[in-house]
């Protein structure tokens, strides 16, 4: 029976992903602010439809970012992309170069100034990162969400974090917004089951600007990490 309901679940979300892509796409060429109306609109549809259809809710804790900042978030599943692009007012994903040719939502992703990063390219794929956001910072001023770890993880997984976060960091000289969350608990990564619960995105305390480096990318791994851990543990999930 879970499974038959994360099946119905996956056909109504890449469903409604397509008429609601084609549909408000003149609101989304017209302005970037329809955009953001209409990706927000996505997501709190997606979110009925998991809490009607497979019975897991969304929570949100902690203080949503509204200027500009870093926001350097766990990531386990497509659900905490969801979950950001509704409670973070601008927010401007880092992601990777692959999702630009996805239907929809590359287009949507490029519409409101995300950034599309090359995998294994490393030294060259930082530097069109920051050209990126640069030139973005200069039209629209949001909240820049970049994954640590680069890709989504499982619950337990320890993937090291990478050098583009503290790049960011260091660099535009902006506060940086830890987010944790346990989405993995429940929609883990190539899983075909969608898991009743709380699926909960929590920011923390902000990590302020001026850190050396490395400082802060041992800081921001063991802050979301651990309270991580902590969420997927409320969940039943211990390691």
């Amino acid at each position: 029976m879970l499974l038959l309901r994360s099946l119905v679940f996956d056909f109504l979300m890449y469903s409604t992903l397509l008429v609601q892509g084609i549909l408000f796409a003149p609101l989304a060429i017209w302005s970037v602010d329809g955009t953001y109306w209409a990706m927000k609109f996505y997501s709190r549809t997606i979110f009925w439809y998991l809490k009607v259809i497979c019975g897991l809710r969304v929570e949100f804790r902690g203080e949503a970012p509204v200027g500009e900042v870093i926001v350097c978030a766990k990531h386990m599943s497509f659900l905490d992309v969801l979950m950001l692009m509704h409670s973070l007012p601008r927010a401007k994903f880092i992601m990777k170069r692959e999702l630009v040719f996805a239907p929809v939502i590359g287009l949507y992703a490029l519409r409101i100034g995300s950034a599309a990063v090359a995998r294994g390219k490393k030294g060259g794929a930082v530097k069109k990162m920051v050209a990126h956001v640069e030139e973005t910072r200069k039209k629209d001023i949001g909240q820049t969400v970049i994954y640590p770890q680069g890709t989504r993880v499982l619950p337990g997984d320890t993937r090291p974090y990478k050098v583009g976060a503290g790049v960011l960091y260091e660099r535009f000289g902006l506060d940086c917004i830890p987010a944790a969350t346990n989405t993995g608990v429940f929609w883990a990564r190539r899983s075909p089951y969608r898991k009743p619960g709380i699926a909960i995105m929590e920011f923390l305390p902000a990590i302020p600007a001026g850190i050396p480096m490395q400082e802060f990318l041992t800081e921001l791994e063991n802050v979301v990490e651990s309270r991580s851990n902590q969420l997927m543990a409320e969940a039943g999930v211990r390691f």
